[in-house]
């Protein structure tokens, strides 16, 4: 929600008694829905209580941990119990299973009519609505997409009827979940300005609802959805440098379609802190895999293992110029100084207390660290402004290339797609063409490393292991991090050992782990919901 629009609403309030990561809600209390909706205000400040935890940065960034391109060397935070195949319904690791946007929506929907037309236009009125339905509808798509079946209800429920309702099938969540995107882009703006940027738009709809038709195999709708997003009057395009993309001074640039945004104090994120290495005062909460290091290409647009200029002990010279705009990593100079997770003395040697067990940390959003000093983004990088990214627009030409290959429908647009984001100015990447990736198989490697590549770190990782099915090949085995050996600190020259990789953990995964457990919580409250296979 835009910074300007503080969460007012819910907060120590009965206006909704909906209780965290639970569908259980007491009735709304008579002083709340006879005294609120009797202005225009009222309407908007029930509708910000919607986009209160709508979606959470921390969210989007920890759970590249649950996937291959991350490790958090934290048990306490859950991540690792998921992604090493530990989950079990009392010990979940990570839990998404909460209705409490879902029923915060669905209490607005209720009762936003009461508000006269003369206080508020129809027009607005359905704007506002259409902002509502979004948020719920962005809800059910998480929910249906982890969970599978899951609960779907549309109107404030008693406590009693939240404690005996049944899962829905997940293809009727998904097909609500795409009926509401159709129904409200038209009501929403294209954009907004003042302090109304960071609402819904007509476009955020649109690509939600491409993501969803491409997470669910609907190929043919995805390519629709994205061409839509792709013309008139839609004027999305790839912010020229990758790295300042995810600096908080270019936030709401063309490339983003859907962010959620912070106000240092007010409305701050926390979780920047946590992304950064022991010597900055960080935690290196979410580390980097060498697996995701070894998917990015060399300059000369092969695979490490393809490319005979490749030297596995100098592992980082020549390579696609997004890794050292994603990845801090041994030898990169950030932050006035060469990152040195290898030498005795340094404090970020692997090993060491609050330093990454894989020898490399995030650099997405923390590229430059002045950005959050003594500005307007705040002074304090545990208590930050800015936004962190939902979708942006290269996601969209990706989804668009990928439904277009699934679906066979190759053509000159679909390596169009790829190159406009591998040919950013500041990538750079070699062209893809049809003599080097001449047919669907080929297509297919290409751009599920490439949206790996694009997106790494930005929490979208483990949904493409799930609907690839690629878990057993890609979440079993050790987690390694990179060589052992030494930086060194006047230039960050390395000196490599083979075969030295650091291992931060093991995983384990199995065919249930592509859903996860309903958690036992909410089965001891609800007897009626049924567990997921395996569990």
């Amino acid at each position: 929600m835009k910074k300007k629009l503080f969460y007012i609403l819910f907060a120590g309030t009965s206006l909704v008694a909906c209780k965290k990561d639970v569908l259980n809600t007491a009735p709304l209390d008579e002083y709340s829905n006879s005294s609120l909706w009797t202005s225009k205000a009222d309407a908007n400040a029930a509708l910000t209580g919607c986009y209160s935890g709508w979606e959470l940065g921390d969210n989007i960034l920890y759970d590249d941990c649950i996937s291959d391109n991350g490790f958090d060397q934290f048990p306490w935070e859950g991540y690792e119990t998921f992604a090493s195949g530990l989950a079990t319904p009392s010990n979940p690791g990570v839990n998404k299973y909460s209705y409490t946007t879902i029923q915060r929506c669905n209490w607005f929907l209720e009762n936003v009519d009461k508000v006269s037309a003369t206080l508020l236009d129809n027009t607005l009125r359905d704007r506002m609505k259409g902002e509502a339905r979004f948020l719920r509808a962005y809800r059910y798509f998480v929910l249906s997409q982890v969970y599978g079946d899951v609960p779907l209800t549309l109107t404030n429920i008693t406590t009693a009827e939240a404690n005996t309702i049944t899962r829905t099938p997940k293809a009727t969540v998904v097909d609500f979940v795409l009926k509401e995107l159709a129904e409200i882009a038209p009501a929403l703006p294209v954009s907004y300005s003042g302090s109304d940027i960071g609402r819904i738009t007509r476009g955020a709809a649109l690509a939600l609802k491409a993501r969803v038709e491409l997470f669910n195999a609907k190929y043919t709708d995805c390519i629709t959805t994205c061409q839509l997003l792709m013309t008139a009057p839609f004027s999305y395009s790839l912010y020229p440098n990758y790295e300042g993309l995810f600096r908080p001074q270019n936030s709401n640039n063309k490339e983003v379609i859907l962010d959620v945004q912070y106000l240092q104090n007010d409305n701050a994120e926390w979780v920047l802190g946590a992304m950064l290495p022991n010597s900055y005062g960080g935690w290196s909460s979410m580390a980097p895999t060498q697996s995701l290091v070894d998917a990015y290409e060399t300059k000369n647009g092969k695979e490490i293992q393809n490319d005979p200029s490749y030297d596995p002990l100098q592992p980082y010279k020549n390579r696609d110029p997004r890794l050292d705009a994603s990845i801090i990593r041994p030898g990169l100079y950030h932050n006035g100084g060469y990152f040195d997770p290898l030498s005795q003395g340094s404090s970020d040697l692997v090993g060491n207390n609050n330093a990454s067990p894989t020898g490399y940390n995030w650099k997405k959003y923390v590229a430059d660290l002045d950005d959050y000093n003594n500005s307007a983004y705040g002074t304090d990088i545990w208590n930050t402004g800015g936004s962190i990214i939902v979708i942006r627009y290269a996601e969209i030409l990706l989804a668009y290339a990928e439904a277009k290959i699934e679906a066979n429908q190759i053509d000159a647009s679909v390596y169009a797609a790829i190159n406009l984001v591998r040919q950013r100015p500041t990538v750079n990447m070699p062209v893809v063409t049809n003599a080097l990736y001449p047919d669907q198989a080929s297509l297919r490697t290409l751009i599920r490393r490439e949206r790996r590549v694009e997106l790494a770190g930005e929490g979208l990782r483990w949904y493409d292991i799930q609907r690839w099915k690629i878990g057993s090949t890609v979440l079993n085995g050790n987690v390694k991090g990179c060589l052992n050996g030494s930086v060194d600190p006047s230039n960050g020259n390395l000196t490599l050992i083979p075969n030295s990789n650091f291992v931060a953990g093991s995983r384990s995964f199995a065919d249930k782990n592509y859903l996860w457990p309903i958690p036992q919580k909410e089965r001891d409250i609800n007897k009626e919901l049924s567990q997921n296979q395996g569990y």
